[in-house]
């Protein structure tokens, strides 16, 4: 199903490339991401937000305006005040993700298959 998915997505860049080439690219752009969460089997209202970069980008503004007024950045550890400053202030104005109640079993399903991927086979510990 992912390789049809895959392949798919691809063909429809391919025809976006000559009249919306931006939204080629972006497709492009988000592509091994949207099959991370059709593999994971993230609901749709969980996906929906997972897809898109929106809150991030969200964030990083908060931020970038929280530290606007800065003139006079000493060293990193300052940044990283700033920074941490900023997160704090996003924090209080960012809304409950949609598709909230099925993050617990999406941690569940990253554990398992990291778990999976760095388990060492027995061969392995011997």
């Amino acid at each position: 199903m992912i390789a049809q998915c895959n392949s798919a997505l691809e063909s429809l860049a391919r025809e976006l490339d000559g009249s919306h080439p931006g939204a080629a690219a972006s497709l492009r752009e988000g592509l091994a991401e949207t099959l991370t969460i059709t593999r994971l089997g993230v609901p749709p209202t969980l996906a929906r937000t997972l897809r898109s970069t929106n809150s991030i980008e969200s964030m990083i503004e908060i931020c970038r305006d929280h530290a606007a007024n800065v003139k006079r950045w000493q060293d990193g550890q300052m940044v990283l005040r700033w920074v941490a400053a900023g997160m704090g202030e996003a924090r209080r104005q960012f809304r409950r993700v949609n598709g909230h109640l099925h993050l617990p079993t999406l941690r569940a399903t990253l554990d398992q298959r990291i778990a999976t991927a760095v388990t060492p086979s027995k061969e392995d510990a011997a």
